[in-house]
């Protein structure tokens, strides 16, 4: 295709030595790009970092403005092809970025994928193409294909290597589902095959009849066809986006593809992990032959292949002997497995977290006529239920009917909370008193409340499990 015409176009590096000089024309494959926001003043702004031969790490940052978000770019994929015409090289503090102005810039994206289809999917207004502009994106495709970003791995912790909330990270991880929620606000869903940290749990006993823990961050369950789509192993992470992000950019992620997220912020809601895109989170190129995301998969492969995969990590190597259960036939699984399994008559053993109990007071546990009735919220890594204790299996979980001190003491055990005082009552929360309930087993059951019920009403029972007492 003969020599690119570098007169129209400079490389990165030399483009980079026009600080504060004349406008200058770059093309190259974007590495990353950043979720539209909108400015302080009238403006949106979306930024893009991007590479080429010249300059292949780390690249440099365009900050593209515009009127309205509608006319920024919109990248398809990380990996493709922008040229940029007009725009202005700036340094701020140690970084030299790339400033697009809405006066006098224009922009093309182009595909990134080698092939021979050159037409761009997006223009803006001022752009003028030529004929040598193919000589340069055919050129970015071939070099994208032999081009390995290295990347310190450590730099993207597995889920299960996140320490705390309120902090940005770095994630490898694959979109399982991005939506509108019954709220209008987008979510998506990832995962990396670990398990996310159990969190303590700061919620008042008090306040689960009135404002109980939730079951889940999206305000209306997800429907029982697409819930069953999802990995029953391995934390789902619910992510949303900050005020400042245009909430319509969110739906771009790929259902299915392994993505970067660089600088997502991760915080804890009622004791569940949270991820948000802020105006600082990119996303960054990732080829399908990544070494970090074929690291991933291999980890989940083996994970499956051992008998205690779906062992919560947190439990490893061994769980707490407070509750011993009685009934071999019934499998080992996570909560996941339980929420999407085929038939709805079914029993189970899952190791999980006592995380709410309603009632919470002892004397409460049974009905006027005697009858054990309380509902325990258990979770694992993959999802909460709310599991029910009723009758015959009340008595075999406190061991018949103890009276109000032994029961006080068995359910402290499995709420992990710590008595108040000498006679073992179960002490008042606050948001300063923290709980970290032990993994314990339990035998589930699932069944339908009456014959007319349909799938939203599954319902959990706890059966052949008993409260030992021991740490």
């Amino acid at each position: 295709m003969g020599t690119p015409d570098r007169s129209r176009f400079l490389p990165i590096r030399d483009a980079m030595k026009s600080i504060n000089l004349q406008r200058v024309n770059i093309a190259g494959v974007i590495l990353d790009l950043g979720f539209p926001w909108h400015t302080r003043g009238t403006d949106y702004c979306r930024a893009l970092r991007i590479i080429d031969e010249s300059y292949g790490k780390p690249g440099i940052s365009v900050n593209v403005f515009a009127e309205t978000s509608d006319i920024l770019p919109h990248v398809v994929a990380c990996g493709d092809v922008v040229l940029l015409c007009n725009v202005v090289i700036r340094k701020y503090g140690e970084e030299i970025n790339a400033v697009f102005n809405k006066k006098f810039s224009s922009f093309a994206l182009y595909n990134g994928k080698d092939d021979d289809h050159f037409v761009p999917y997006q223009v803006s207004s001022k752009f003028q193409p030529r004929v040598t502009d193919i000589t340069l994106i055919d050129m970015l495709r071939k070099w994208l294909i032999s081009f390995k970003l290295i990347e310190d791995f450590s730099k993207f912790p597995m889920f299960s290597e996140i320490k705390e909330g309120g902090c940005f990270v770095d994630l490898a991880c694959k979109v399982l589902h991005c939506c509108e929620t019954a709220n209008h606000e987008w979510m998506a869903f990832i995962w990396d095959g670990t398990d996310l940290p159990p969190n303590s749990i700061s919620a008042s006993l008090e306040d689960e009849l009135d404002n109980p823990l939730p079951l889940h961050l999206e305000p209306e369950p997800l429907p029982r066809e697409l819930l069953c789509t999802f990995p029953t192993i391995g934390s789902i992470l619910r992510i949303t986006y900050d005020k400042g992000i245009e909430k319509e950019h969110l739906k771009f992620l790929d259902s299915g593809k392994w993505v970067k997220f660089v600088n997502i912020h991760l915080q804890v809601r009622a004791g569940l992990w949270h991820g948000v895109l802020t105006t600082t989170t990119k996303l960054r190129y990732t080829p399908k032959d990544d070494n970090l995301i074929q690291e991933r998969e291999r980890l989940y492969g083996g994970r499956m292949s051992l008998n205690c995969g779906r062992a919560p990590f947190a439990s490893l190597p061994w769980t707490s002997c407070i509750t011993v259960v009685d009934h071999e036939d019934a499998p080992f699984v996570t909560l996941m497995d339980v929420l999407t399994h085929s038939q709805v008559t079914a029993k189970y053993k899952c190791l999980v977290r006592v995380v709410a109990a309603l009632p919470w007071l002892a004397e409460n546990f049974r009905s006027q006529d005697g009858i054990y009735r309380m509902r325990l919220t258990l979770e694992d890594p993959t999802a909460r239920i709310h599991a029910y204790v009723y009758a015959e299996d009340g008595e075999k979980l406190f061991d018949g009917y103890p009276g109000n001190s032994i029961w006080t003491q068995k359910m402290n055990l499995l709420l992990g909370v710590e008595p108040s005082d000498s006679d073992g009552s179960i002490s008042t929360v606050t948001d300063c008193a923290l709980r970290n309930p032990p993994w314990v087993q339990f035998c589930i059951k699932s069944y339908y409340k009456s014959e007319q019920d349909v799938w939203g009403s599954r319902k959990y029972r706890i059966f052949d499990t008993k409260i030992d007492g021991e740490e």
